[in-house]
């Protein structure tokens, strides 16, 4: 007999199984004898009170142990010579949508701008020495995607579309931590993430998948009016059943050359700020309400969202124990990012806090039309490039100092390995950014005290949250609402937003074209 049961104890209770063990024989109101064996089967920190609580859900055997059904295991059949589809991208839309495609019994030809998980590190080293940029392999582009090298969070709320549990264990059977599977708010890791990426690529090798890199998109070939595949930057062209367009919100380029090719999109709101550092233990002491967060509790993370004037400013990728990054992904660019490494350890902590765009604030960019937050977006981090001197070091403030509105003399310690210079941000920040940012700081101070420090930094700019453009598609089929044949999905897209649900995206547009020429529901495919 299994049964499944909720408990609620102290961390360090939590980190002993004999004494969870122990608390589900009182609530069962049975013998601890009795209980075979207990699995935690979900996980997360209540901070809520004074007193810092674990709350398990617990899968209770009684009479009985686990079994092997109980094993995760995916099996993806060879589709070497099935009809083959074309996926641009190898982010998790892109390549979820390819480890579908092979579920569904057809071949996933993917064509990735950037480099392999492994030789894209170097490109990266080079980005933190100030060597420049690579516009085609760095923190947005290359195998995996943004989320490679920036963090591997893996909470999502989407989880009204799709499968999220599915991508979990996916995860899991290639590689990832057992405790993605359990954990409230699941984390990999920019430190495990690589290795998983490379084992989702080898099991779509290994079932006659092809993945070809250092491949940049720059035409679509069409039959008649119909997608049916894509040219690159070396001249050699893919041709397939559909194309599957997972290129990410950064792929700016993507976004003209459907433009110039007469290819609809829509303008989508998006959000522009700062990324703020604080010392780890900082932050630890306001969630944690105690000086030491101690050895069975994790590093605090916090969540914020405000209204300004009716205008959204909000925390966005949080990174407890993590670092700033430099993600750029072009030379006369400057932006920021942030992620952690599987275990948290770092010693500071940082957040992304922006403010919603409003179609008013790009009045200016108005001939550009459903481009105008792209070109809004591009202008504000060529800007911030040059008040750096165009380099990658990053324009940095003391939050006390900017909520003063007075230059920094010094600056704190920082992770963000390129180098911060001091910098009035509200000089040059748009005037709605600076002054919902101001407002915003002084609501989350009020909140939380001890936020509000000379110890926190902000390092501009966070400009990259999500895609300023949408490529429509139809709500049912997923394809183009007016170009047959072209999948937009994922990020780039405009229609999810992190590791999850793009990956999510990416199986549901598999599905849709799985559908579409096979005339089968992609639940029970007929191979």
């Amino acid at each position: 007999m299994i049964k499944q049961i909720n408990i609620s104890i102290s961390p360090k209770a939590a980190s002993d199984l004999e004494i969870c063990k122990l608390e589900a024989a009182r609530i069962l109101q049975v013998q601890p004898e009795d209980i075979a064996h207990i699995n935690i089967i979900r996980r997360s920190v209540d901070a809520r009170g004074r007193s810092v609580r674990m709350n398990l859900g617990l899968d209770v055997f009684m009479g009985e142990f686990p079994t092997a059904a109980n094993t995760i295991r995916f099996d993806y059949p060879s589709v070497q010579h099935r009809p083959e589809i074309i996926i641009v991208g190898a982010g998790p839309a892109g390549l979820f949508a390819a480890l579908r495609l092979i579920e569904l019994g057809l071949k996933p030809v993917i064509v990735e701008r950037g480099k392999d998980v492994s030789a894209r590190k170097y490109d990266i080293g080079a980005i933190h020495r100030n060597e420049g940029v690579n516009p085609d392999s760095n923190y947005g582009f290359g195998e995996g995607g943004a989320g490679t090298f920036s963090d591997g969070k893996l909470y999502t709320r989407s989880k009204k579309r799709g499968n999220t549990r599915k991508i979990i264990e996916v995860l899991y059977f290639h590689g990832a931590q057992e405790d993605i599977l359990i954990d409230a708010h699941p984390h990999i890791g920019t430190n495990v993430l690589p290795r998983v990426i490379k084992r989702i690529r080898q099991t779509i090798l290994d079932a006659g998948g092809e993945i070809h890199f250092n491949s940049r998109v720059t035409g679509f070939l069409f039959d008649g009016e119909v997608i049916n595949g894509v040219q690159v930057k070396q001249g050699e062209t893919y041709r397939g059943k559909a194309v599957i367009l997972a290129t990410g919100h950064s792929a700016r380029d993507i976004y003209k050359l459907l433009r110039n090719q007469g290819i609809h999109l829509e303008a989508k709101n998006f959000a522009v700020g700062v990324r703020i550092e604080h010392p780890q233990q900082l932050i630890d002491s306001i969630q944690y309400h105690r000086p030491d967060r101690g050895q069975f509790l994790p590093a605090a993370a916090y969540n914020f969202t405000e209204q300004i004037n009716k205008r959204g400013v909000y925390s966005f990728c949080m990174c407890p124990g993590g670092v700033i990054v430099p993600a750029a992904t072009s030379n006369d660019e400057l932006v920021v990012n942030g992620m952690s490494p599987s275990q948290r350890n770092g010693r500071f902590a940082n957040s992304g806090m922006v403010v919603e765009v409003r179609d008013e604030d790009l009045r200016q960019y108005a001939r550009h039309r459903e481009m105008a937050g792209l070109q809004f977006q591009e202008d504000i981090e060529k800007k911030c490039f040059k008040m750096a001197g165009e380099s990658q070091f990053a324009p940095a403030q003391r939050l006390t100092d900017f909520l003063e509105k007075r230059t920094s003399a010094s600056l704190p310690e920082t992770s963000y390995h390129p180098g911060i210079i001091s910098s009035d941000l509200h000089h040059w920040l748009p005037p709605f950014v600076k002054e919902s940012l101001l407002a915003g700081f002084q609501q989350m101070g009020r909140k939380a005290k001890g936020f509000i420090s000379s110890e926190a930094t902000l390092l501009a700019i966070e400009s990259r949250t999500s895609s300023p453009v949408r490529i429509p598609r139809n709500s049912e089929t997923f394809e183009h609402v007016k170009v047959k044949g072209l999948f937009p999905c994922g990020e780039g897209a405009g229609y999810a937003g992190g590791i999850v649900s793009s990956a999510v995206d990416g199986e549901l547009c598999a599905e849709k074209v799985y559908e579409k020429i096979s005339g089968h529901s992609a639940e029970t495919p007929n191979r």
